[in-house]
């Protein structure tokens, strides 16, 4: 077990960058467990530091995802093996750290209505977009601009982590092509723009035994690519969803829905080498006197059985949803007995693959092309799998690909829709 805070050589290069005041805008970029996120975190509270009633931020997509992975997580062992002794104090009504000095860091999620308020309404020295690869740019636009606070011991900086999605993402046109995402001219301020790489073999040191052999290499080639090797990917040839159509009937908000479904894809096992577990909302509507599907939320996560059916619950209450849709092929009954130990009631319907996945996903597919498949906003981890997997492969279908299509599949059934597109 680590006992104290032993930088690697990359976590120096990553230091000596981060530190750099003319790079404003930094992205860490690479695979699983590369210590991006140890390095950042001790780089905000170090700057948290050096300016005394300083204000800083760390974001994720969802607030729930912030407390778990940055507030139980890695916050408190940075503290420990990095700043021995330091007595701070977390606020877990308004969720910030407090600083001896009387700097705080706040931690906050972009789902919280109420929280991105008093973001919004906030100035202050450092953001940092933790795995920012979830986030779409419009929301990056707006939280920036809260970067204005003047303190003459810092320079404002935006920071910015991910394993590197698709390259159509942001991020890759950003820091790779050195272009602006929605029209892409060449970035203004180049300059201030720094990129680093940091993969788990930068990390070894201290990562579990065999972690990048066992876990790591047991991985799709798709996978492998981004969490092992730390590569952007391509479009799949063969996939059959297209990022064109995707983008092309990408709508901002989604009319009023005839029925909302989530659909359930779950883990069988909750350890460092499980899957995730596919939690996606789709709902129905009428346009024109056709059904369309719209994607309303991606709630998926890596974790154990009652944190995935807690998020499930959560995400079929945020939607107001009429139904759980859940595959037990694996689960059996325990995935139902999930779900009602934290909601009884809930309505919920299992569903069994009999047929190949593919198979499955054809109609999906096909309303995707149709343009009768609408995605509400930007979900960047979803698009990626839908379009990096090809049936040919042989690779197994991603979690959240499976979980968008039990839930569309389930919503053509109700509405006797099933199949008509083949």
């Amino acid at each position: 077990m680590q006992t104290e805070f032993k930088k690697t050589p990359k976590q120096i290069d990553a230091l000596s960058l981060l530190a750099d005041p003319t790079k404003t805008n930094i992205l860490l970029s690479g695979g699983s467990r590369s210590g991006k996120t140890f390095i950042l975190v001790y780089t905000m509270i170090v700057r948290a530091l050096k300016a005394p009633g300083s204000c800083h931020l760390m974001l994720r997509l969802r607030f729930n995802h912030a407390i778990n992975s940055l507030v139980h997580q890695t916050i408190p062992k940075v503290f420990e093996l990095a700043f021995p002794g330091l007595d701070y104090k977390l606020s877990k009504t308004r969720w910030f750290y407090k600083l001896p000095n009387g700097s705080e860091i706040w931690i906050g999620g972009l789902d919280d209505g109420e929280r991105v308020e008093k973001i919004l309404g906030t100035e202050f020295s450092s953001i940092y977009f933790n795995e920012c690869s979830q986030l779409d740019w419009e929301a990056i636009e707006v939280v920036k601009t809260r970067l204005a606070s003047k303190n003459p011991a810092l320079v404002n900086k935006l920071y910015f982590d991910c394993n590197p999605p698709n390259k159509r993402h942001w991020t890759y046109k950003v820091w790779i092509q050195n272009v602006h995402p929605v029209d892409n001219t060449p970035i203004k301020f180049q300059e201030s723009y720094g990129y680093l790489k940091m993969n788990p073999e930068d990390n070894r040191e201290n990562l579990a035994d065999n972690y990048i052999e066992s876990t790591l290499m047991s991985l799709s080639e798709r996978d492998r690519k981004r969490f092992k090797d730390g590569e952007f990917t391509d479009d799949a040839e063969g996939a059959l969803f297209k990022w064109g159509d995707i983008c092309k009937y990408r709508v901002k908000a989604a009319p009023e829905m005839r029925r909302v479904v989530v659909g359930i894809d779950p883990a069988v096992t909750a350890n460092n080498g499980s899957n995730n577990t596919g939690i996606v909302a789709a709902g129905v509507a009428k346009v024109n006197g056709e059904d369309h599907y719209y994607i309303l939320d991606d709630a998926t996560l890596n974790g154990t059985p009652a944190m995935w059916a807690r998020a499930a619950i959560d995400c079929y209450e945020k939607q107001d949803a009429n139904e759980i849709i859940a595959e037990i092929n694996q689960g059996g009954d325990l995935v139902e007995a999930n779900l009602r130990t934290i909601m009884p009631l809930v309505p919920y319907k299992p569903v069994r693959a009999t047929r190949g996945k593919a198979i499955r996903a054809e109609p999906v597919a096909t309303a995707c092309e149709k343009g009768r498949l609408h995605f509400v906003g930007e979900f960047t981890e979803l698009e990626n799998e839908l379009t990096s997997w090809a049936p040919a492969s042989g690779e197994p279908s991603p979690d959240r690909l499976d979980a968008m299509v039990w839930a569309v599949r389930g919503l053509m059934n109700k509405t006797g829709h099933i199949g008509v597109w083949r």
